[in-house]
């Protein structure tokens, strides 16, 4: 089978958040081929490189969401009105009620981008400027949009253009031979897959660990923002994700909580299945089977530093810990300092300025800390200690993240926003027992094999904290069950497995091609090998190849086996022989 792999911002690069579970499925399925469409965010991103690819993946295709793509086309006035007409389709179904006009919209700028290139240029142009005021000074616009200024209007554009990039991207010849389209993101991701499906009949497979809509969410409301573009920008991500929600055959959830978010946005339930992000047990495997290692007067708490975890919370949580149990320690390991929104932003600048917040998020909880508990000593004549300590992940105390969850026997969790709770996740494959708030997938993902409690409540933190402490046989039983738990739900095995059940499933449904082709497996394999396969090298005499004139330069084919990079637009040939044809100067 052949599976097209649509990625933005992770897999094949060596960062991002997709990267790691892609590798995964990737390895996991050797009898597949996989083919990698991946979408780049930033120019730091690229110059990391990638990850080492299997033998499987045959063809790496990619291109930047971050550098401008300019072909350097420009429409004829026949081109222009068709142009005219999709993009006001496109964003009179932005700013109204009506998603099948987004939907129609959409369609028609792929195909006038498909069949004549240009679409960078058009985008930024000023017909598609009056357009947007035109739809936001429409009745059934909200207020916020009515009030778009010109500023307003030319950011909106810029960011449109942006987000329609794989619109013009070269990429669908290749798509439309594929036997399943996986996109790893729902958004911008999705966009390939959903074109190869509309134009070409393809499976469409759809996978959501942290649903897209709700990122965007998060990451502009902390963005200082004009209220008129966040409104557009919301507006456009909405009908993005209810058109691909629609459209998609099969929607992969990583969880309820993701899955809730999907049908709110109008998924079938019929075409919805949830698959557990698959990790790594071998890992935690030397801490979760020796559940008495640890300090059992230890809390832990692993994570990504920033206000949604709300460590402020945390520690006025431990100041009442502290004095029911005066011999407790909170050890704080930080596995990165960031915010939410930088880590489902583009980068840039406002990734740089979230980076910032953190930072500064950071020294507030470290000074508090400071404040709350004084350095102890035991004695006149040893030196202070401080019962908090914030660590880092990588240092001599905690190598790798199994030490640092073993150094404890109940690992917290304090957050007030939270998809997948990943850390959740690690702490119960070492057997730890957990005191988590009730936020996101977290009490999906315990199971009762854990105490859960209110988000921004510290007395009732420091009452489940309390609770283990002074009862570690019981936080030894949750601790096992919740290694149990994790063992049977969130491995790589049951991840892949999952994953190439759907990919049965969707082959096994039959072909949706507009022209009734392409019953599975009715093609063989040897069919894709390169030259004459069923003659003999022998039998067929070679001609010299002809010297290739000035006018025609010979390109050497690009074969399914090839690996490249491509990040510019296409440029079909019938889009040359139309552009020299004499009604196309009408």
């Amino acid at each position: 089978m052949r599976i097209g792999l649509l990625t933005e911002g992770g897999y094949p690069y060596a960062t991002g958040e997709a990267r790691l579970w892609c590798d995964r499925l990737v390895r996991g399925l050797p009898q597949h081929e996989f083919e990698l469409y991946a979408l780049s965010r930033s120019a730091e991103q690229e110059e990391r490189g990638r990850v080492p690819l299997p033998s499987h993946v045959t063809r790496v295709r990619t291109a930047p969401l971050w550098a401008p793509a300019d072909d350097g086309r420009s429409y004829r006035r026949r081109e222009r009105r068709r142009f005219a007409a999709a993009f006001t389709e496109l964003v009179r179904g932005i700013c109204g009620a009506d998603p099948a006009r987004f939907a129609d919209g959409l369609y028609g700028l792929a195909a006038l981008a498909w069949e004549e290139g240009g679409l960078y240029a058009a985008l930024r142009s000023e017909t598609a400027v009056r357009a947007v005021e035109s739809a936001c000074r429409a009745p059934e616009a909200s207020r916020a949009v009515q009030r778009a200024q010109v500023a307003d209007l030319l950011e909106f554009v810029d960011e449109l253009e942006r987000m329609l990039r794989p619109l013009s991207l070269d990429w669908y010849e290749d798509l439309r031979e594929v036997d399943v389209c996986h996109a790893a993101a729902g958004g911008v991701a999705a966009l390939p897959g959903l074109l190869a499906k509309r134009f070409f009949g393809v499976p469409l497979l759809v996978t959501e660990y942290g649903v897209q809509l709700r990122a965007h969410y998060l990451a502009h409301s902390a963005r200082d923002e004009r209220p008129a573009v966040r409104a557009l920008l919301a507006a456009f991500h909405t009908r993005l994700a209810g058109e691909i929600y629609s459209q998609a055959d099969l929607l992969t959830p990583g969880n309820a909580h993701a899955r809730r978010w999907q049908e709110r946005c109008g998924a079938s339930r019929e075409r919805l299945r949830t698959v557990y992000p698959g990790m790594e047990a071998d890992r935690f495997a030397a801490v979760g089977e020796d559940p008495a290692c640890g300090d059992p007067h230890t809390l832990v708490w692993v994570g990504r530093v920033d206000p949604a975890k709300d460590l402020i919370a945390l520690l006025h949580a431990f100041a009442e810990v502290r004095r029911a149990e005066p011999r407790a320690r909170l050890r704080i390991f930080a596995t990165a300092v960031g915010t939410g929104s930088a880590a489902a932003g583009s980068g840039g600048p406002a990734a740089a300025a979230n980076h910032e917040v953190g930072h500064g998020y950071l020294a507030d909880c470290r000074s508090l800390a400071a404040q709350l508990f004084p350095d102890e000593a035991a004695d006149a004549h040893a030196v202070g200690e401080n019962p908090v300590t914030f660590e880092e992940i990588g240092g001599p105390d905690a190598p790798s993240p199994a030490h640092a969850y073993g150094s404890g026997r109940v690992v917290v969790l304090s957050s007030v926003i939270e998809g997948f709770p990943i850390t959740l996740a690690e702490a119960m494959f070492c057997g730890r027992a957990t005191v988590s708030t009730d936020v996101g997938a977290v009490v999906e993902v315990i199971g009762g094999t854990g105490l859960v409690v209110p988000p921004r409540n510290p007395r009732a933190l420091a009452e489940a904290c309390v609770t283990l402490l002074q009862d570690p046989e019981r936080a030894q039983r949750l601790g096992s069950a919740a290694r149990a738990r994790a063992l049977e739900l969130f491995t790589v095995e049951q991840n892949v497995a999952a994953f190439q059940e759907s990919y049965l499933r969707l082959l096994a449904r039959g072909p949706a091609r507009p022209d009734g082709t392409g019953v599975p497996f009715e093609q063989p394999p040897e069919a894709r090998v390169p030259g004459h396969w069923a003659t003999p090298t022998w039998a067929t005499p070679h001609p010299e190849p002809a010297a290739p004139s000035a006018a025609d330069p010979a390109e050497p084919p690009i074969r399914g086996d090839d690996v490249e990079a491509h990040p510019g637009l296409m440029v079909p040939a019938a889009r040359a022989e139309r552009a020299a044809s004499p009604e196309a100067s009408a």
